[in-house]
């Protein structure tokens, strides 16, 4: 472990001046926007509480912005994914300035196990690409127990649908998988002028913080089928929707049973349903499942 101490800011060449020196850009097709503002990106790092202990993972730090943040704030430790070989140089002298606290790993986020990098407690930290951002967050639900917390940028509207509550327009299947695991809390809009090149949406950054068990225990592929069914056609009663699980799940009772069974009607529709009645449901199922499937 380095002696240099995690609160005392290196002295590194302004963010801007940085790109400049490199002649480095945002690749749209890698979802980057960068973010310049030290004030903007130091709130995100004190979003995550305390970081002296364990690890920050950060996916797609591009030129850093974020990384310098979370190890002026007293992170000892951050890995830092990054896809882009371009970044690599600039990367680099951030691992020079804070030795032995910042590793890079080279690859997709998408095909890394995040869960089982660096020591915990673990709290991913990360301004998430837009194309991946919800494919990311269902990837780390999987294991969402080994994270202390998420405290993640995504696009304002994603931020929305994570938060909102039943008989609402954005409560979909984001909203009822978070919800089961987390405890979601949007800390602050991020406007798109603070970008380069700016985004078309209003950004926000939000805190989602895993119970310690979900809302109620199940099978977590059992609840993901229960609920892409469901909401797959939301606006068709359950008795209908839910007749997409019988190809999976070929020895279900019927969707008017297991709604019978799970004490819902089956003439409400998912949108209509808490979390709690889909959990219900998932566990009235789940005898009727191979538990050794995992998809």
């Amino acid at each position: 472990m380095s002696d240099q101490n995690p609160s005392t800011p290196s002295p590194l060449p302004p963010l801007r001046d940085v790109i400049a020196a490199h002649g480095l850009s945002a690749k749209k097709q890698l979802g980057q926007n960068f973010l310049f503002d030290l004030n903007l990106t130091g709130r995100i790092a004190r979003g995550a509480g305390t970081l002296e202990e364990g690890t920050c993972i950060e996916v797609g730090p591009g030129p850093g912005g974020l990384t310098r943040a979370l190890l002026d704030n007293g992170a000892r430790r951050v890995i830092a994914i990054e896809r882009d070989e371009r970044t690599r140089p600039i990367l680099s002298e951030i691992q020079a300035a804070y030795p032995g606290r910042l590793e890079v790993i080279e690859g997709d986020a998408l095909e890394i196990q995040a869960h089982t990098l660096g020591e915990a407690p673990r709290r991913i930290v990360a301004n998430l690409p837009y194309n991946v951002g919800t494919v990311l967050l269902f990837q780390w639900y999987r294991h969402i127990t080994d994270f202390e917390c998420l405290v993640v940028m995504l696009q304002k509207e994603v931020v929305d649908r994570l938060a909102a509550q039943p008989r609402t327009k954005d409560y979909g299947r984001l909203s009822v998988m978070t919800q089961w695991l987390c405890t979601v809390e949007p800390l602050f809009d991020v406007n798109p002028r603070a970008f380069t090149p700016p985004p078309k949406v209003t950004s926000t950054v939000v805190r989602l913080t895993p119970r310690p068990q979900p809302l109620v225990p199940c099978r977590f592929d059992v609840m993901e089928a229960v609920v892409a069914a469901a909401f797959n056609q939301r606006r068709k009663m359950l008795r209908a929707s839910l007749k997409g699980l019988s190809g999976r799940y070929p020895g279900m009772p019927s969707p008017e049973e297991l709604c019978a069974k799970a004490g819902i009607e089956p003439t409400m529709r998912a949108e209509e349903l808490s979390v709690v009645d889909f959990c219900m449901l998932t566990c009235t199922l789940e005898p009727f499942t191979d538990p050794t499937r995992n998809a």
